[in-house]
């Protein structure tokens, strides 16, 4: 059944784009006055405005309760064959840095209580940075958003998901190139601003080996780590010019295993975007389409925090 979009987020998108085009609408001669590049960036927020309420409009849509003519709405209705769950299970076997301490479930209860009625309750105990999880800009960039103030919105956005298993087979180690990033948008169209930058690695298939996945399984060893990601200046790229929401992998980190300075997350945290570490079922993800939703554990002062990741599929 196909859901129409709230009309008050019809009526915002179709404002949007007419400021977007007016904004936009700007002539080729010389422009000594800098205004027209001032329009520009009006229209790239704008633009950013757009695909924010049209990822939002989406989410919308595939919960909303249905109606028929003027009748009471009926209860929520989720098409499951368009929910696609991108995040791995906390557990004994869910893989962590090297050096961060690892998820512990502890019993407190489980069982039937003298009143009679069934009781179960745990305590956890894990780092921050593990399994599928959010880093926050404060990990990388001092004075930027704590887990808790990262907007719900910089975890909602079109997904935009650059295949790079063929390199990846070759070089263990590659880093996603700005040719990579044109390639997907030869096939694709522009890369929206707002969008999450999904690298597809196809490091999913050794989830939860970690010496195949990490490159070492060796608690403490962070000499050896092997595994994909992105390069500074694809970052660069998909901050500056295409003003992304956030950057996303199927890898235990947007620096390559290497990576000695982090440069990527100081360059991503250091415009105060957020990035999402270790997504699950990313080969199930089509390159354009599908919209991502990634709601971390709201940490006070949080470094980064769990997160659930979903995406919504195309119809």
């Amino acid at each position: 059944m196909k859901l129409p979009l709230p009309a008050a987020t019809i009526g915002d998108i179709d404002t949007s784009f007419q400021q977007g085009r007016r904004a936009n609408a700007t002539t080729p001669a010389a422009d000594p006055t800098g205004l027209e590049s001032e329009r520009g960036a009006d229209y790239n927020r704008t633009m950013q405005r757009l695909c924010r309420l049209m990822a939002v409009s989406a989410a919308a849509a595939l919960i909303a309760g249905c109606s028929v003519g003027g009748s009471a709405p009926g209860p929520p209705v989720i098409d499951p064959d368009r929910v696609l769950d991108l995040s791995y299970s906390l557990g004994p076997d869910t893989v962590y840095w090297p050096t961060a301490k690892r998820f512990e479930l502890e019993r407190v209860a489980y069982g039937h209580t003298e009143a009679g009625f069934f009781y179960a309750a745990n305590n956890l105990c894990m780092a921050e940075h593990g399994g599928t999880h959010m880093d926050a800009p404060i990990h990388f960039a001092e004075g930027r958003a704590t887990a808790d103030r990262v907007p719900v919105a910089a975890g909602i956005g079109p997904a935009v998901v650059v295949d790079v298993r063929a390199q990846a087979a070759d070089d263990p180690i590659y880093r996603v190139t700005v040719a990579d990033l044109r390639a997907w948008e030869d096939a694709n169209g522009p890369i929206p601003a707002g969008a999450i930058v999904v690298m597809f690695s196809g490091w999913g298939e050794r989830w939860p080996d970690a010496a195949r996945y990490l490159g070492t399984a060796q608690r403490g060893d962070v000499a050896h780590l092997r595994f994909p990601a992105f390069s500074a200046e694809a970052a660069r790229f998909l901050v500056d010019e295409r003003e992304v929401a956030a950057l996303a992998v199927d890898t235990a980190s947007i620096d390559h295993g290497p990576s000695q300075d982090f440069i990527v997350h100081q360059i991503v945290h250091g415009a105060d975007k957020p990035a999402f570490e270790n997504l699950a079922n990313v080969d199930r993800l089509p390159p354009a389409g599908a919209t991502i939703v990634a709601l971390p554990l709201k940490v006070e002062g949080g470094s980064g925090a769990p997160a659930r990741v979903i995406a919504i599929l195309p119809p």
